[in-house]
């Protein structure tokens, strides 16, 4: 019989501290009351400006189906949030953040996370991206314009949406003002 591997993370206090415990995942919907545990979420943007999305495996019990536009997961025990967005950026898309910069903190009490947004820049081909089975099984890159409009249709990108709103906001305020320019 195969021996599965228990996925454990650190707790934190509100103020983001360790607190000197660890949770299982399996046990993730009873996490005290006032203790959290980290996710990272990354958006991927290649040196060219467009962003990577993917289409999540039709068998996911969330969002069967539907195009996301990152990766990410549970920071494990021990891992610092960028050492977990760096790992869970090449195991779900193969590819290597060449810079990675975190732009939000949003805490969700609900779920007793909290989710470090980064913006992880790369400089691969294109064709590199390495799809996780079971978790994806498409992959398309979109330059901005096309990224924000998604935004809007896809349920999943609304709701990442918020995590990346001060990066995204920045993006959106060149191109009106480009468009004023021209």
């Amino acid at each position: 019989m195969e021996e599965r591997s228990l996925e454990v993370w650190d707790l934190y206090d509100e103020r983001g501290n360790k607190t000197g415990e660890t949770w299982e995942r399996s046990r993730a919907k009873d996490i005290p009351q006032g203790k959290y545990h980290i996710v990272c979420d990354i958006l991927i943007r290649h040196r060219d400006g467009s962003f990577l999305l993917t289409l999540r495996d039709a068998h996911k019990d969330m969002y069967p189906g539907c195009w996301e536009a990152s990766a990410g997961g549970s920071v494990l025990a021990g891992e610092t949030p960028e050492e977990a967005a760096r790992r869970e950026m090449m195991e779900e898309t193969g590819l290597t953040a060449v810079k990675m910069d975190l732009i939000g903190i949003t805490r969700k009490p609900e779920t007793r996370s909290v989710i470090y947004a980064y913006l992880g820049k790369v400089a691969c081909d294109k064709k590199e991206v390495r799809l996780q089975e079971g978790e994806t099984v498409d992959f398309r890159w979109v330059e901005p314009r096309s990224f924000l409009q998604l935004i809007i249709r896809e349920p999943v990108l609304r709701i990442q949406y918020l995590r990346y709103k001060p990066y995204l906001d920045q993006i959106t305020e060149a191109e009106e003002k480009e468009e004023q320019d021209e």
